[in-house]
């Protein structure tokens, strides 16, 4: 018996819901345990129904709900897949760290470079600081399941930090800590094309489709605290926005 069988089964003991939703549960439970891996496509649907001894408008019915759910994406000629996009609120002020997490995604980085300098004129302009005034930078790649999702090259004013160490995975999560979390910012998105390096350190083809992210972090005083250049890989991102009139 298949494993997706094997959960059929078990679901439908004593269950009074019906069969499309006992197949909901049972795709969803499997695509969970990775039975299906990562961006796979799901069997066909006449495959589904003939191992699963349902009928086809039971199977598309369920499909179709887990595509409403956004869980499967449905590519017209190429079958049913598992959506491995990122969705990102991008009128909600939250950190990499905390979307994942919100998905059921488990987070990481890579760091590329940790380091203690002065601004730039770049960043004194952007982050409204005095030439000479010390900044930390955090330069990583993030990751959400063990995919790289993005690169992120971040300054913060180190006079929301007690020192360099003190972020560990989430930078928000220690300006939190040190009471200096920012409560409004100002972003930016523009589409571009990943070059050689961008496209390496993502695991993406080399001019394959990106987002560009930059994000100006406010403190509730009204200071600048951080200023961050993300780049996204595009086959794995969307932003949304909720608009009211």
């Amino acid at each position: 018996m298949s494993s997706l069988a094997q959960i059929m089964e078990t679901l439908g003991r004593g269950s009074n819901l019906p069969l499309y939703q006992q197949l909901q549960r049972a795709l969803r439970a499997a695509i969970d345990k990775g039975v299906y891996g990562t961006e796979a496509a799901l069997p066909a649907e006449r495959l589904l129904a003939a191992e699963l001894d349902l009928s086809r408008i039971t199977v598309r019915k369920a499909i179709d709900g887990l595509v409403s759910e956004g869980l499967l994406v449905r590519r017209p000629g190429s079958g049913n897949f598992i959506n491995t996009r990122i969705e990102k609120n991008f009128a909600k002020l939250t950190s990499f760290s905390e979307d994942m997490r919100a998905r059921g995604r488990t987070p990481r980085s890579v760091w590329l470079k940790r380091s203690t300098g002065t601004v730039t004129p770049e960043e004194a302009l952007r982050l409204r600081l005095s030439p000479g005034s010390p900044v930390y930078r955090f330069n990583r790649i993030r990751y959400a399941d063990e995919i790289p999702m993005c690169i992120e090259y971040a300054t913060i004013a180190a006079a929301f930090l007690p020192s360099i160490d003190a972020v560990e995975m989430s930078m928000y999560e220690a300006l939190e800590a040190a009471g200096n979390r920012p409560v409004r910012a100002l972003q930016r998105l523009s589409a571009l094309l990943l070059n050689g390096e961008q496209a390496a350190l993502l695991q993406a083809e080399d001019g394959a489709a990106g987002l560009a992210v930059e994000r100006l972090g406010f403190h509730r005083d009204g200071r600048a605290v951080e200023f961050c250049r993300s780049y996204f890989r595009g086959d794995m991102y969307d932003f949304v926005a909720e608009l009211n009139a």
